[in-house]
């Protein structure tokens, strides 16, 4: 497993994020981080990473493919996944950052590794606002051999949306539209787009139409957490 370093440890206070076990060397002591819930692979959709029997591309994949190939996503959004997200996004606990870099490390451990490492952006407005942009914190703490691929100028957020949640579907699609720009340096690349949570993955398709209208020749989604299906939660 991927260790944090020393100055992620300090922010941590060196203790587990969810036990505060004082003995623990990373965010997550290593009993919290396993018992988180785990997504297995071979239970969901290889498109969209609901669940799937067989691991079969879903009804809904088949019927409207989204524009991101694949999706890869670590946990599922249950607690206390969702406790970490919020406290990321707005408590400022950037040492969450470190634990959602380790958790989507080990679930793309194996997988080919892309040509770039290209995190969702935030638009401007917003990142004034926040201070910071979560996905670019986790892939900056990614495995070594794929934070080298991390590029942050891929993929910019041209318009600012008003946050996704509570939207409906028909929304939050209609919020997106025009919302992203890919630079020229995705042509013929294979990207992984990164995010902290995916939910009905409106966001992760403009963006990925975005990189694909760019020259990307393949766009895979890898997502820390995936909410369940509307039914399920």
């Amino acid at each position: 497993m991927m260790r944090i370093g020393s100055r992620l440890r300090r922010l941590a206070g060196a203790t587990c994020l969810l036990c505060s076990d004082p003995a623990a060397d990373r965010a997550l002591c290593e009993g919290c981080f396993d018992d988180l819930p785990w997504i297995d692979a071979a239970t969901r959709c290889p498109v969209c990473a609901l669940p799937s029997p067989g691991a079969a591309r879903c009804a809904a994949c088949a019927a409207h493919p989204p524009a991101f190939d694949a999706t890869v996503a670590a946990v599922d959004y249950a607690w206390p996944v969702d406790a970490l997200v919020p406290a990321l996004k707005y408590a400022h606990r950037l040492a969450v950052a470190g634990a959602m870099a380790e958790m989507l490390g080990r679930a793309v451990r194996g997988h080919p590794v892309p040509d770039h490492v290209v995190p969702l952006p935030l638009s401007a407005a917003r990142l004034r606002e926040r201070g910071f942009d979560q996905a670019t914190e986790i892939v900056r703490l990614l495995p070594p051999h794929l934070a080298a691929r991390v590029h942050l100028a891929a993929l910019h957020r041209v318009r600012d949306t008003p946050p996704q949640a509570g939207l409906a579907r028909v929304a939050r699609e209609r919020n997106l539209i025009g919302a992203f720009v890919a630079r020229p340096v995705v042509a013929g690349r294979r990207i992984a787009l990164v995010d902290d949570v995916m939910t009905s993955g409106a966001t992760l398709h403009h963006a990925a139409s975005a990189l694909k209208a760019a020259g990307a020749a393949a766009v895979q989604a890898w997502v820390v957490a995936r909410t369940p299906a509307p039914s399920d939660r």
